[in-house]
């Protein structure tokens, strides 16, 4: 896909522009400093030039140079703190910037941080923190005011010049303008493009490193490391090619502005000389104090070229970053769901990025609230992508899924005052027993707590802890069996006090005795709420008020247990084979 132009991407751009606007006083500033900088660099060089040439002389009075020397002092003196204070007031300045701009970017992953696994790789993150936020700090460092400064400089120039000769002024133009314009459009379309080659190959690169460490154990095992590593050098060969390259445009750019800079300063020579050089002593001293007085200016100028090569990357970083999400507080405020707080599931159709079987396809299910209902059916069936698209984790990409007549999704982070979630991997932070009970109630006295951990038989190993309550738990909770883990989180989402609660495969792993132990507590704790419970067995499904199977991304068979039993011979079936009687 063609990348946009900068026009493009500065049209839809809502990350840079808006901090020019936020920080315009501080730019503004930063820019007449830049520009002073080099003014009374240029200046310092042009009455030194003129001090050299006129103390040769040996004039008979030192009040005869009295001025020139003011003068030397008044801009060696001032070059340096204009430069400080610019350098301070840009960093400042950029400094703000890049805060603002971070805190902005982790407001948009936060917000989207369930998601954001759909569109992209945990690479794709460091890259953004990594890469494309110091870009776009570079892009103001390194480029914007570079440029505008040296724009600034050069008509300043151009327009000094004018003023003792139009015809030389046009050729200081017409030979400065190469530098100025020229080079950086070359340095763009040869370098600029190789550096956006280079950065989308470190951006791969990160997402391919990522995703390799992440598994890298298989790797080992599969006895492939060797074929990891050959493919990690090979890209990282590649970059190194493309550096050498840069590398060697660069140097003969540079070279061609060098040549530049000295044709500009022969010219100066010879004007000057012409236009001074009749006079005898005086007016003479012009000549050296014009040539010299150029040669602080070609700082403003070099770094033209560089910053135009770079703008590619610094464009591709802006493009990626208006790709996220707005951030949080951009958006609308989480609508309310209605009292009843009803599910309804109407046509829903779900299917997971680069896959072109769906998980899911018309499905309708309705679960009125205080409902109890067992959601069953074989792995890949599609019933643990429903559970997340119940509870928000995932958009469907047709039909709906509502709670009270929101979608989960757009309840964001107040979705967790309606929904409590147990899943089969239940974990316990390195943290206090009381902090990982109150993780979604930290205001809950120890008497809830306490209460909560007897609904859930649990009461009494607490109290057996080394130091009750404030028991630092290991990390993952490897001190407590399966089942106390799980029990835990009950008490948590108890403790928080939810009206849904969706138990996804909440006792894989677990023994008969306590499997049918917990859901007991399940059953006996969670009365008058709604109670979703997905499972691949009809074990405690009894208990529901109605049982639902998904088969093949379909409601294939839904009633109560019951009915079903008296009217379903295959789930007469399925009860006599989960029994372990068939």
């Amino acid at each position: 896909m063609r990348s946009a132009s900068w026009k493009e991407t500065l049209k839809r751009d809502r990350w840079v522009k808006p901090f020019f606007k936020q920080y315009r006083a501080a730019l503004a500033l930063a820019l007449a400093l830049g520009l002073l900088t080099f003014v009374f660099a240029g200046a310092l060089m042009f009455t030194s030039g003129y001090l050299i040439s006129r103390a040769a002389e040996m004039p008979g009075n030192i009040l005869m140079i009295h001025l020139p020397v003011i003068f030397v002092r008044v801009f060696g003196i001032g070059k340096p703190i204009f430069q400080y204070f610019e350098r301070l007031t840009s960093h400042d300045w950029v400094l703000r910037m890049t805060s603002s701009l971070r805190l902005k970017l982790y407001k948009a992953l936060e917000g989207d941080a369930i998601f954001f696994k759909r569109s992209r790789r945990t690479g794709d993150v460091l890259g953004l923190l990594a890469e494309d936020i110091g870009h776009i700090q570079n892009l103001y460092l390194r480029t914007v005011f570079p440029t505008i400064v040296a724009y600034l400089l050069y008509t300043a120039i151009v327009i000094a010049l004018g003023f003792f000769s139009v015809w030389f002024a046009l050729a200081v133009l017409l030979v400065l303008g190469v530098v100025v314009f020229v080079l950086p459009l070359a340095s763009a379309l040869v370098n600029g493009a190789r550096n956006a080659r280079r950065k989308a190959m470190k951006n791969e690169l990160y997402a391919e490193l990522t995703d390799n460490v992440l598994g890298v154990s298989d790797w080992l095992f599969a006895g492939r490391g060797e074929e990891y590593l050959t493919r990690y050098k090979e890209t990282e060969r590649a970059m190194r090619d493309l550096d050498e390259k840069m590398e060697r445009f660069s140097r003969r750019r540079d070279l061609v502005a060098s040549v530049l800079y000295g044709a500009v300063a022969v010219m100066l020579l010879v004007w000057a000389a012409g236009l001074f050089g009749g006079a005898h002593g005086g007016a003479a001293n012009w000549i050296a104090a014009f040539v010299l007085g150029f040669f602080p200016l070609i700082d403003a100028f070099a770094p033209l070229p560089e910053a135009a090569t770079e703008a590619s990357a610094y464009r591709d970083s802006v493009e990626r970053l208006n790709d996220l999400p707005a951030e949080a507080n951009e958006r609308d405020q989480a609508p309310k769901p209605d009292a009843t707080l009803d599910i309804r599931i109407e046509n829903l159709a779900f299917a997971y990025p680069n896959t072109d079987r769906p998980v899911l396809r018309n499905l309708s299910l309705a679960i009125p609230f205080g409902e109890r209902i067992a959601i069953l059916g074989r792995s890949g069936s599609g019933k643990s992508t429903l559970a997340s698209l119940i509870r928000g984790d995932l958009r469907p990409d047709e039909g709906s899924v509502t709670i009270g007549g929101v979608s989960p999704d757009q309840l964001g982070d107040s979705i967790s005052r309606f929904i409590g979630v147990i899943q089969q991997q239940t974990y316990l932070f390195n943290r206090t027993l009381r902090e990982n009970l109150t993780i979604g109630n930290p205001g809950a006295s120890d008497e809830a707590v306490l209460d909560v951990l007897a609904q859930v038989g649990l009461e009494a190993m607490a109290k057996r802890l080394p130091d009750g309550l404030d028991t630092l738990v290991d990390e993952a909770g490897m001190r407590f069996s399966g089942g106390e883990r799980h029990r835990i989180a009950l008490a948590r989402v108890l403790l928080q006090d939810v009206p849904v609660i969706l138990l996804d495969e909440p006792t894989v792993g677990l023994d008969p005795a306590t499997e049918r132990a917990l859901l007991e507590t399940f059953f006996e704790t969670t009365r008058g709420k709604t109670l979703i419970m997905i499972t691949h067995h009809l074990q405690g499904a009894a208990r529901m008020d109605r049982v639902a199977f998904v088969e093949d991304g379909k409601l294939a068979l839904a009633g109560s247990p019951a009915e079903l039993e008296q009217a379903s011979e295959r789930y007469r079936r399925l009860l006599a084979f989960d029994r372990g009687i068939a």
